[in-house]
Formats: structure tokens, sequence, C-alpha cells
């Protein structure tokens, strides 16, 4: 049995889906269209209008004139954040239908979309709304040495930084999209938001949200197409102000050589290979902990516990108990109740990760559960467990992005400590043990921008997210994000 579609489902992908610019629908300057497929069997979803850079540079002259002549940044802080606000509103009065686009789009379980992507992401909406009000300045009491006994009114306004491009990926396509809009419409930029060409779907939907909410034209622009032309038009026009990324570490430093041109801002949120470290005096809850922390969202999460630490005492039991988990994870379709964990997102992902699995086994690593494909349709792959790897092999290195964890053991807090740290990223981290002090002590060791202690893949947008190292620079969410899209003035008159 599966979910009926919502009515407004099956108009929405039975119709070839375009570009929105200028708070208008309009095909592609050149015409062209792409399939998105459904992961679930490779077929056809729908047909989408491929924007390339002539596209880009349409929506980006329509984000600038909004930004310079238009209403949005000129109205008050409280009429952008009512708005803002019936933008989640909306959302919540969808929550199915975008559920379900989001399911068939992305191959995720249609009752997880429903429980988490699509309230999470008007929750954000809320939260950023709230905001608007409160984007405030300062007044200093300057000293000038070499004007004595003059005396000043000094101060500095918090201003919106303009124009945005924003890239964002296919993992969480609808929750990514409010993640990047809510603050840049909060405070008062514009924006040309490019969805993933694998999951454009719920992102032209919310823009058709975003007009009902009463944005203005010009101040929201969508235009899906493929990473190199669309996005690198978009990283290199020289009338976008600032660009915020979410995706690979890889495509993040071609977007920062292509933002190069005009100094462009940048915000970029990146790849991770984060540990989740479960001591000898964790209490049993930490196996289904760790299995979640890998196997939540099909592993297609940047910050996906992917590499297991256990005590060497306690190694045998979690991670058999992990295998367990693992084996017993029902896949299929996410429109299916029953299913528990849906396809990978594309024919691309399946290669790279099944690559990555066969990588394992030739450099010596052991399945103790799944290792390959899971059925002959669709993009799925069994859930993995990897045991008997060393700290140099490529699945142990690099990130995979799929239902796939390495194990290791370990003896003593300076030890992991340096395991964890043993990376190029720096995106989260997981800690299980009942001493709250070794637990703080090992948070302050880890290099990394979110640390959960007991518990993992735990969201909020008054929590400030991002990563050190490679991982990527500044933060989403929180009050942090508004450093991202605004830009400081300081101001001083003789008195």
């Amino acid at each position: 049995m599966t979910v009926t579609l919502d009515r407004n489902v099956e108009a929405f992908i039975g119709s070839p889906r375009q570009l929105f610019i200028n708070g208008q629908w309009v095909n592609a300057a050149s015409g062209k269209t792409f399939e998105t497929p459904n992961p679930a069997t490779g077929e056809t979803l729908a047909r989408v209008a491929e924007g390339d850079a002539e596209d880009i540079n349409r929506a980006v002259r329509a984000a600038r004139a909004a930004f310079d002549s238009g209403p949005w940044s000129r109205m008050t802080p409280s009429e952008r954040g009512r708005i803002v606000w019936k933008i989640g509103d909306l959302i919540l009065e969808h929550v199915d239908e975008l559920a379900q686009l989001e399911s068939l789009d992305n191959g995720k379980p249609f009752l997880v979309a429903q429980a988490a992507d699509v309230p999470l992401a008007a929750d954000l909406f809320h939260y950023m709304a709230g905001w608007a009000t409160k984007i405030e300045g300062n007044t200093i009491d300057i000293s000038v040495p070499y004007m004595p006994g003059a005396n000043f009114h000094s101060y500095t306004l918090r201003e919106p930084i303009g124009v945005v491009g924003q890239i964002i990926p296919w993992n969480f396509p609808l929750l990514m999209a409010a993640w990047k809009l809510g603050p840049a419409l909060t405070t008062g930029c514009t924006v040309v938001l490019k969805p993933a060409e694998q999951t454009p779907l719920t992102a032209l939907r919310l823009a058709e949200l975003i007009a009902e909410a009463g944005v203005p034209d010009g101040v929201v622009n969508v235009v899906p197409g493929f990473g190199e032309t669309a996005g690198a038009a978009l990283a290199s026009n020289d009338d976008v102000d600032k660009v915020a990324f979410t995706g690979s570490t890889e495509v993040g430093k071609l977007i920062v050589q292509a933002a190069a041109g005009n100094l462009k801002k940048l915000t970029l949120e990146l790849g991770g290979k984060s540990p989740n470290i479960v001591f000898d005096d964790a209490e049993s809850s930490a196996v289904e902990g760790a299995a979640n922390a890998i196997f939540f969202n099909h592993g297609q999460c940047c910050v996906a516990g992917s590499r297991l630490f256990v005590h060497e005492s306690r190694y045998d039991e979690v991670v058999d108990g992990v295998a367990e988990i693992a084996k017993s994870i029902k896949l299929g379709s996410g429109l299916d109740p029953a299913t528990q964990m849906g396809p990978l997102v594309s024919d691309e992902q399946f290669r790279r990760v099944t690559g990555f699995l066969e990588s394992g086994r030739a450099d010596g690593a052991t399945a103790l559960a799944g290792g390959g494909r899971f059925g002959d349709r669709g993009y799925f792959v069994e859930p993995t467990v990897l045991t008997n790897t060393r700290p140099d092999m490529k699945v142990v290195r690099e990130e995979i992005f799929g239902p796939v964890v390495v194990a290791e053991s370990f003896s003593s807090l300076d030890e992991i400590a340096a395991q964890a740290n043993d990376t190029t990223y720096g995106l989260g981290a997981g800690i299980w043990t009942r001493d709250i002090s070794k637990a703080h002590a090992l948070a302050k060791k880890i290099r990394a921008g979110t640390i959960w202690i007991n518990c993992y893949n735990v969201f909020d947008a008054s929590l400030p997210f991002g990563g050190y190292k490679q991982s990527g620079w500044g933060r989403e969410m929180g009050h942090e994000v508004l450093n991202n899209y605004t830009e400081v003035k300081a101001v001083t008159t003789l008195l």
C-alpha cells in the first residue's frame, strides 16, 4: 500500500515546471528542459526548465532592481517580518503536499518529510520572522587621541548585504531552501536561488507560496539548472553581492574561485566525516543512537556519524548492535508507509556510494552488514557497517554520503580526541557517556561546529550550524546567520 497522491501534487508533476523570475513563470531562454527522476524507480518524474547563464543573468537583474528600486528593503522590519511569518504558515498549510513532492523527488520516506523536513522548514521562517525587528546597531562613545576636546556622536548600522546567490543541495531540498531564504528575506536582501538539479520541485512549489505570502516581484527568483552552467554563472556574476552555498567541499572550492572576480562575500556549508564516539560507560541507547547517526536520511547528511569509535570494552556489543539494526531496516519507496529508508537520490550518487563499497572491500574492509545494492530497480543501497578498516583507507578518509559507517575501537580519552580530529573536516560529532564531565572535556577537544552529547541529529532554528576546517565558512541558523546577510556601517558626526 502506498500514500495516495495529493491532487495538487499530481497536477504539479504532470506539467512542465518553469523558472520563477521577477514574479513570473517563464521558460528557459534556451528553451531546454531536463528530467528529474523518481529515485525509487529511475523513471522520469517531471520535466523542468533548464536555466543557464542567460537565465541567471535575467534573475540577477530582477533581484538587483528589486533591491535598489523595489519596496522590499524599504519596508519596515515589522512588515517584512509578517510576510516571512506568512511563508511559514503557508508551508504548514501544505504539509502533505510538500512532503509528497519531497519524497517523490528525493526518495526519502513521506512520513519522515511530513514529520520533520516540512515542519522544520516552516519553523525556520517563523523563527527568522521574529528577528526582522531585532536587527540593531550600536552607539559608541569614541575617543580620538589626535583631536583633544572634540566631541563626536558615533553609531553603527546593520544593513542588508544586497543581492544574494544561493545554491542548495539535494539531501534536504525544502529545508535547505528555508535555511537560506529565511534569514536573507528577514534582513531585506533579494535572492536568486538555484536548487539542486536532482531535486528542484519543492523549491519551485515554495516559490509559489512565497508569491502568495506577498513577497514583491524580483525579491525571490528560483532558477533550476546544472552546477557547471547555472551555478557557475551565479557564483561569478559581478552583480551578486554574496553567495551562500551548501554542498560538497570540492564544489565549495570551485565557488571560492568563481566568486573571486568581484570579491563577493561567501558562506559555505560543506562536507563532513563526523566521529561518533561511544565510551565504555555509555547507556545501551547508544547503539540505536549510533545507527540513527549514520542511517538517518539514508546517510545523505553532511553531519552523518560515519566514523563510529567504540571503547574497546564495548566494541563488539555496540558494533554488532548497529549491524543488527542495519539488517532490520526496511528499504522501499518513500510513499510506502512501511519504508524506513528510501533510495539514494540519483544514479550518480548510487554509483558513488557503491564505488566506495568496492574500494573498501579491495582495501580489506569487512561488511558486517550490507555492503551492496538492494533490489534491481531504483537507486537502493543496503545500510552498511564496515569493520577491519584502517585510518588510511578511502572509506575512512573521504565523505561517502550514503548509509555506510566505518567502525574502529579506542582505549582512552586522549587517544580518541586525536582520532576524532584526524580528518580535514569539522562539521559534527557525537559523544555517548554517563560521565558528563568527560563528555564536556572531550567536546572542548574536538574541532567541529556541532557536538551532540547522548543524542544525535538534533536541529533547531535557534542553534547555529556550520563547520571548522574544510567543512565551511560561517554559520547557518540562530542569530549568527544574520551576520551572513548584513553589512555593518559606522557613522560619525562632530558635535
